[in-house]
């Protein structure tokens, strides 16, 4: 019996540029790519999953880009309608959410166990990080485990997608022990164009003729056999298409009655990948210098304050689709990339922490001839370096509060009292605004001096206030603790000299 199939159904979440909303399926949100805005879903795994899924198809529908000529020719004409068409016609029979031989990214066959006579299924939220799961807490989500009732067919198949991209390792399931996706831990950037035509191609990165005849995505495989999964299944990535479509974990709904929701499903390991420092375009990388290249990853500070590693140079090390959209948009700078969204979650271990999307300004400078990473991460070392004698006077002042009689603090100690003094924090909460200022400041005839003298004015004011407003909050305290402010403020005020210097040589 099948089911809800993903290229007519509505499931696929859009926004126009009139600000209306509809779901859509996959024939339309290709075909009408130029009249859509963006992809919109509350949650940011599911956004960054259904461009990866669209982009997978794009790279079956369209057998390329091979290179980069190609890829001008789609982003000057626009997606080839009667080849989608006819590629999304020929593999029908693979996009049926529920069918008993090829249910969409699903393993058919896959039976439950009988406990005490009853079949033992899953709630469908073991597949959603947002919502509570066996493992997983999620604070203000108030689904019941047990109870966790029906969801339409269009809600289950975005977690799918999500799912089967972000699902971590973690403990033995039915079939083996369970390991992450391949792109499951990583910031994802997608370079955002005015129109989901411009920012799918952004994200099109050619590949070559060889590389195109062996990746496929899941839909076209055959099933992994249920043997072959217990056995733990294991195999190197083919291609984009195969990356953007691997079977991390092996699912299977079972239909409601109704025909339209799902409520339960199956869920163990799926496919490992034995692929090993593999590329993956919507990454940005750093070097490690034991562990060689890594990609970036949400940490507990804000990402902006590493954006610098989003920016192409001659190191190659940033996302691969920031410099695919700076080359496409060269010659037509009025389609350049505005913004860059960054998408993932953060996990310890088996366990997730938050999941986040961030959206900055893309730098118009980066349409030009003029590399400004290097500009961009000396910013950013400015703050760093500022942020340091912030941080010496806190320790400096808490050091000398917790020294009273003959008391000698602990290094815990000190940590402890500063993590409760708020300056560090609004330092670098403060300077976050700032900085969205300065990358729009980046235009192509802005002079980069310019830009270091607004920057530098705005880390000399933000320090001046944090410092500040710690003075004020202890004025009122004890002659000790005044006199442990005095004692701190000298990291600060030498910090401010050496500021009011530089912005001074800079004026001239």
């Amino acid at each position: 019996m099948r089911r809800f199939n993903l290229i007519e159904e509505k499931w696929i979440p859009v926004r126009f540029p009139d600000g209306t909303r509809d779901e859509l399926g996959i024939r339309d949100t290709l075909l009408r790519s130029r009249e859509i805005a963006a992809i919109e879903d509350p949650s940011p795994l599911v956004v960054a999953a259904l461009h990866r899924f669209l982009l997978a198809v794009l790279y079956r529908a369209l057998e390329g880009p091979m290179d980069i000529e190609q890829a001008k020719v789609l982003f000057r004409d626009g997606l080839p309608g009667e080849k989608i068409t006819g590629y999304l016609e020929k593999w029908r029979n693979r996009f049926w959410l529920f069918d008993e031989k090829y249910p969409f990214y699903q393993v058919p066959g896959y039976e439950p166990k009988e406990e005490k006579g009853k079949k033992k299924w899953r709630p469908w939220i073991a597949m959603a990080a947002e919502h509570n799961a066996d493992n997983a807490k999620v604070l203000f989500d108030h689904i019941e485990i047990t109870g966790a009732g029906l969801i339409p067919s269009s809600k289950a198949v975005r977690f799918l997608i999500a799912c089967q991209t972000f699902a971590l390792g973690g403990g033995n399931s039915d079939f083996n022990y369970t390991k992450s996706g391949p792109s499951a831990t990583s910031v994802m950037i997608v370079p955002l164009g005015m129109t989901l035509l411009d920012t799918l191609v952004f994200s099109l990165i050619p590949e070559n003729r060889e590389v195109l005849q062996v990746d496929i995505p899941v839909w076209e495989r055959e099933p992994d056999s249920i043997t072959l999964l217990q056995q733990g299944a294991e195999r190197a990535i083919n291609g984009l298409a195969d990356l953007y479509s691997w079977r991390t974990r092996s699912i299977r709904f079972n239909l409601h009655a109704d025909g339209l929701t799902v409520g339960e499903l199956l869920f163990a390991s799926g496919v490992a990948c034995s692929s090993q420092n593999h590329v993956d375009p919507m990454f940005a990388y750093r070097i490690d210098d034991k562990r060689g290249k890594l990609p970036i990853q949400f940490r507990d500070r804000g990402l902006w304050r590493d954006f610098d590693s989003l920016l192409p140079d001659e190191s190659h090390l940033a996302p691969q689709v920031i410099e695919h959209a700076t080359t496409l948009t060269r010659s037509e700078r009025e389609r350049f990339p505005r913004s860059v969204i960054v998408l993932g979650q953060s996990n310890n271990k088996a366990k997730i922490e938050y999941w986040r999307m961030e959206c900055f300004a893309l730098p118009e400078a980066l349409a030009g001839e003029r590399f400004i990473r290097t500009e961009i991460k000396q910013l950013l070392e400015d703050a760093e370096d500022v942020q340091k004698s912030l941080w010496m006077a806190c320790r400096s002042f808490a050091r000398d509060l917790l020294s009273r009689g003959d008391r000698k603090p602990t290094g815990k100690d000190i940590s402890s009292f500063m993590e409760q003094m708020p300056a560090n924090s609004w330092y670098w909460s403060t300077l976050e605004s700032n900085f969205h200022d300065i990358l729009r400041e980046y235009t192509l005839d802005r002079d980069s001096d310019a830009i270091r003298y607004q920057w530098l004015k705005a880390v000399r004011d933000t320090l001046k206030s944090a410092w500040r407003q710690h003075s004020a909050s202890v004025s009122t305290g004890d002659a000790w603790a005044i006199r442990a402010l005095v004692k701190a403020e000298g990291p600060v005020l030498r910090k401010l000299k050496e500021l009011n210097d530089e912005i001074k040589k800079l004026e001239t």
